[in-house]
């Protein structure tokens, strides 16, 4: 029985970096000298010591005017008020369920914050306590909105708008939280026919696009009861995912991969791009070797500084 093994040397290790215009940042370790205290204030990332604006992390410095931010290149993620996250149910506790974002501590969702099933709207009773299961239970992959902090730095979760909720059928992927683009809208259904969610904790999923109901992209304000009893009853029923759109979430996953390989922002332009060029490739497994995860980098890369050029 013979297999195809791909070894690789060291000095022949492929450098995925696609830094615009050929500038890599300039990296600095913990203890290492930044600047003066004289000349720029310091900010995360930094501590002073000897008159000299030290850096407390490994990673890269950011300056915005006389604010000098040293950011780790691989940090936990850190929610805002707002964020949209992708989470895993860990625990159902009473009247909450403990949720991993990726977090330093366990994000909560109580059952005040979701809808119940059929859409109704009234107060939680000690039935709907007994049957939190019903709506989500361990290992369940889920969409939400980061509505307060706890004064521990832990989040507090909603899934109360028609965009959030159980995510059904699809592929979770983790990135650094770092590489997500903060945008208006983390939902995009990609011309491949795939919905992808992109959350700001660093959580991808990926599913077919029957999953991303047509209602999701409606204002909460124009739903109807009725029609929230609609949707939860569409995901109830599991649908056979095709060959076709496994296939897409395969190849989308792949360059997703490459993409963080070059330390690339995560966003629904560069997603498109990088699908779009990885049909140099026909089989999807090659798109695992290095020199073509480098050089799907580099074209999405190109497409993208031609675009800012014009």
């Amino acid at each position: 029985m013979s297999g195809h093994v791909s070894i690789t040397l060291a000095s022949e290790r492929v450098n995925h970096s696609v830094a615009a215009n050929n500038e890599i940042p300039r990296f600095f370790t913990p203890g290492e000298v930044v600047c003066d205290l004289h000349d720029f204030m310091r900010g995360h990332g930094t501590y002073v010591e000897d008159d000299k604006i030290k850096s407390s992390v490994a990673g890269v410095m950011q300056r915005v005017n006389k604010l000098i931010c040293v950011h780790p290149l691989k940090s936990r993620y850190v929610g805002e008020i707002g964020d949209v996250v992708v989470g895993r149910v860990l625990e159902v506790q009473q009247k909450r369920w403990r949720i991993e974002t990726n977090s330093r501590l366990d994000s909560i969702l109580m059952l005040s914050a979701v809808n119940l099933p059929g859409g109704e709207l009234r107060r939680r009773s000690a039935e709907d306590e007994m049957a939190m299961r019903q709506i989500l239970e361990e290992g369940d992959l889920i969409s939400a909105e980061v509505q307060s902090i706890y004064s521990d730095g832990s989040l507090a979760l909603h899934t109360r708008s028609l965009k959030y909720g159980k995510l059904w059928q699809g592929v979770m992927v983790k990135v650094f939280p770092s590489l997500i683009a903060r945008r208006k809208n983390h939902f995009h259904i990609l011309p491949c026919g795939i919905s992808v969610i992109l959350g700001n904790n660093g959580f991808i999923w990926m599913g077919p696009q029957a999953q991303n109901l047509v209602s999701r992209e409606k204002d909460d304000n124009l739903v109807s009861a009725s029609e929230n009893e609609d949707n939860y009853d569409c995901y109830k029923g599991l649908q056979t995912v095709t060959r076709s759109n496994r296939e897409a979430i395969a190849r989308l996953k792949n360059c997703i991969a490459a993409l963080v390989a070059s330390k690339m922002m995560l966003d629904v332009t560069t997603l498109i791009f990088a699908y779009e060029e990885s049909f140099k490739y026909e089989e999807v497994k090659e798109l695992l070797d290095p020199e073509a995860m480098l050089d799907v980098a580099f074209l999405t890369q190109h497409r993208l500084n031609t675009i800012m050029d014009e």
